[in-house]
């Protein structure tokens, strides 16, 4: 039997530091994100792709590639092995006919930020973290506080004052101390980072600490599994923080240099965000390697509003090393696209998850994408979790005993 983990260390992709794993680590001196890295000579020799089909359906069935050394450690609600569905009725309307979607909406908090949070938080438990503080634009402050109250750990969170209320309520329910910020995520992000200086508590912001990302990178190994360890064409994210798209990438580069990919090519990478703040978008175009702050940031999509990521260049970093692209989707495009996969597929997405599909429909009209192409959009959170995006309209109330 194996180690439970082949982690050897963090490292920084702007500066190439190194950093011992045993120890908390936030970002680098040089102010980058540190990224973890594993011994994958020594995973090639002990762990074979086979020996997966048996294990568990959860994230934590690929610890060798995930950063905690001990399973007593492990912080889990069963999280991972969602779904990857064929949707041909979708598919045919948008002349697709190999469209999918990996649904991160059944997962437990609704939302694939659960993901982070159980690496995450695990990690943090074997470095025997006892109070965590963070931004979010809801979600991740759902997740990471739900986690750290099962691991018993504080959690401090900060999210704007008009993030979704569901998930204000899943911070408040689980015991964590919740403030709202009268501002955006970045406004939440210089409290939050405050607070972090002057009480010396560990710092759970987006990519601040390198094991959300490890979290995240298993949606990259779930869909190459799910489809006999062979890649989709592309791969469709939502973008804001970034986290979800630097991970899948790390992944497919992990499962390259483990030769567990049959041809050892990787898909397309696009990075999908909203019209009403597209740093990243505009970065592409203009070929840059870091994004600008974007201005008077606003969309309905609330996850991916975010002006500047911190990790941004590795964002840019993985669409140009997979011949990927940047694309911003209107309000109107992402709403409607949200109704088209609920009325001819079923699934009641996430206005986020939505903008990926509005994204597959644009790209196909232009030619980005050929019709045959294997597309996978990914579906990043539950509808049920964004009650405000759907508008009911001309339904009728009946007396009792009145005749439809």
């Amino acid at each position: 039997m194996g180690n439970y983990s082949y982690i050897s260390h963090v490292e920084c992709p702007k500066c190439g530091e190194h950093y011992e794993d045993a120890k908390i680590n936030q970002l680098c001196a040089c102010g980058s994100p540190l990224l973890a890295r594993y011994d994958l000579e020594k995973v090639k020799a002990n762990v074979s792709r086979d020996c997966f089909a048996t294990r568990k359906n959860s994230l934590w069935r690929y610890h060798e590639l995930l950063p905690v050394h001990n399973e007593k450690n492990i912080v889990t609600l069963g999280e991972g092995m969602t779904p990857l569905e064929k949707l041909p009725t979708l598919g045919a309307a948008y002349g697709l006919t190999n469209l999918y979607i990996k649904d991160e909406g059944v997962i437990p908090t609704g939302s694939f930020k659960t993901r982070g949070a159980s690496v995450g938080i695990s990690k943090a438990k074997e470095l025997s973290v006892r109070h965590l503080a963070m931004p979010t634009n809801g979600n991740a402050g759902a997740a990471w506080a739900l986690y750290a109250a099962k691991a018993n750990i504080r959690a401090t969170i900060v999210m704007p004052v008009d993030a979704p209320e569901m998930t204000r309520k899943e911070v408040y329910v689980a015991g964590g101390e919740l403030y709202l910020i009268n501002g955006l995520i970045s406004d939440a992000g210089k409290t939050v980072s405050n607070f972090i200086q002057q009480n010396g508590i560990y710092d759970a912001s987006t990519l601040k600490e390198p094991y959300r990302i490890e979290g995240k990178k298993t949606m990259g190994y779930e869909i190459v599994e799910q489809f006999g360890w062979k890649v989709p064409d592309v791969i469709l994210y939502p973008t804001g923080g970034g986290v979800g798209i630097i991970g899948i990438y790390k992944a497919l580069f992990e499962l390259k240099q483990l030769g567990w990919i049959d041809n050892g090519k990787l898909p397309r990478l696009v990075a999908v965000q909203a019209e009403g703040c597209a740093p990243i978008v505009e970065a592409w175009k203009n070929g840059e390697k870091e994004s600008r702050f974007f201005e008077n940031s606003k969309t309905s999509a609330f996850g991916i509003n975010v002006p500047k990521a911190i990790g941004d260049f590795l964002v840019l970093e993985a669409i140009y090393h997979t011949n990927g692209c940047a694309i911003a989707i209107s309000e109107n495009d992402l709403i409607e696209a949200q109704k088209q996969v609920a009325s001819l597929e079923g699934n009641f997405i996430c206005p986020e998850g939505a903008a990926t599909f509005a994204a597959a429909r644009i790209l196909r009209e232009q030619g980005w994408l050929q019709s045959d192409e294997t597309v996978v959009c990914l579906n990043t959170g539950s509808g049920l979790k964004y009650p405000e995006t759907v508008q009911i309209q001309g339904i009728k109330t009946l007396l009792p005993g009145q005749e439809i």
